[in-house]
């Protein structure tokens, strides 16, 4: 009887293991890293988070698109309160540029005129810097850079970003984009690469002698070269994406061609890295490898594999847009849910001052 339960037991358990596998966010075609935890969480994002802007809210121009549009959607946007005690987390409004010295002061006139940067010494504080802001011996700066939520634009400076706590915005894709998840692949060119002109020029060069390949430089039609390919190549290096500013990484997902990052390290600054299933949507590939390196790791990929690739990027292609006006679920959203998955912050002890 003994040994008739514990075999039961055993098919039970092997039962329930197989539900719970298939049911995983690993093999659904959902793009989120928890499908369940991220719809709750973003309505009650929606109802429930409030914003403060230090004020006066002041004009910052910003050169990065993305950068710009979240900027001002930020300041207009139904999530900021006009009462501090309201807010979850304070914005503090940097401008580009802004000196090592400049930062310091500002943070020092919020400690002294505010009481809310004292609670956390900043970790509950977010600003805007595309760059990134590198590391100060002055107290207050220091505090800014390694407490406050630092938001760049992807790909990242090395050395200005720091993973788990910072966020990285969306580049800005072609807005007149549309999602073709239900389209097919027509797959005539294996990979295709818009380069910059400048970086990796070597391995360039190799991948234009196999016609497996199509590398241009300023595509007029850069969408339709996507779309019609399989792969979209870029090189990862030194916070830089070797693509013009109308071919990136967004405009790839939303046309259904899977990215591959030419990259000799891991990348930890991909946009809503806390939410999206990032080691599931794209190939990294080292330099190294060449172009028949490269070659053999895309003929690698199996049909099943590439057509689950691809249905994550298709699916994850809607947060990735930015618009004007900012709609349910796109990258201003996205951004702020990131915001609002950051607002549970230490509580420092505040320190007595001799």
């Amino acid at each position: 009887m003994t040994k008739f339960c514990f075999c039961i037991c055993l098919i039970i358990f092997f039962f329930v293991s197989i539900q719970t596998s298939s049911s995983s966010p690993s093999s659904s075609s959902s793009p989120y890293l928890s499908p369940t935890t991220f719809t709750k969480n973003y309505n009650k994002m929606i109802v429930n988070f409030k914003l403060f802007i230090y004020q006066p809210v002041q004009h910052i121009a910003f050169s990065s698109p993305s950068a710009s549009l979240f900027y001002k959607s930020l300041i207009n946007s139904a999530f900021v309160t006009r009462e501090p005690e309201e807010a979850q987390l304070f914005f503090v409004p940097v401008s580009p540029g802004t000196s090592k010295r400049a930062l310091a002061r500002l943070v020092r006139e919020l400690r002294t005129r505010y009481t809310f940067w004292n609670r956390t010494l900043g970790a509950d504080h977010f600003f805007i810097s595309p760059e990134g802001i590198e590391f100060s011996s002055d107290r207050n700066a220091l505090e800014l850079k390694k407490n406050s939520v630092q938001i760049s634009v992807f790909p990242t400076v090395s050395g200005n970003f720091i993973p788990h706590k910072d966020i990285s915005l969306p580049p800005a894709s072609t807005p007149e984009l549309k999602l073709i998840s239900d389209e097919p692949v027509n797959g005539t060119v294996l990979g295709f690469l818009n380069w910059d002109g400048r970086t990796e020029a070597e391995l360039v060069n190799e991948l234009k002698l196999d016609d497996d390949f199509l590398v241009e430089s300023e595509p007029s039609n850069h969408v339709e070269r996507a779309k019609n390919s399989k792969f979209c190549l870029f090189f990862y290096s030194d916070g830089s994406l070797a693509a013009t500013n109308s071919m990136n990484i967004a405009t790839a997902i939303s046309s259904g061609c899977v990215p591959v990052v030419i990259v000799d390290r891991p990348v930890q600054d991909f946009p809503l890295m806390d939410v999206l299933r990032w080691s599931e949507m794209v190939l990294l590939i080292g330099n190294r490898r060449g172009a028949d390196g490269v070659k053999a790791v895309l003929g690698g990929v199996t049909a099943e594999k590439y057509e689950k690739m691809r249905e994550l990027c298709v699916a994850a292609g809607q947060h990735m847009v930015w618009n004007d006006e900012p709609q349910p679920y796109d990258a201003f959203h996205m951004v702020i849910y990131q915001l609002w998955m950051r607002r549970h912050t230490i509580r420092y002890t505040r320190r007595e001052e001799f």
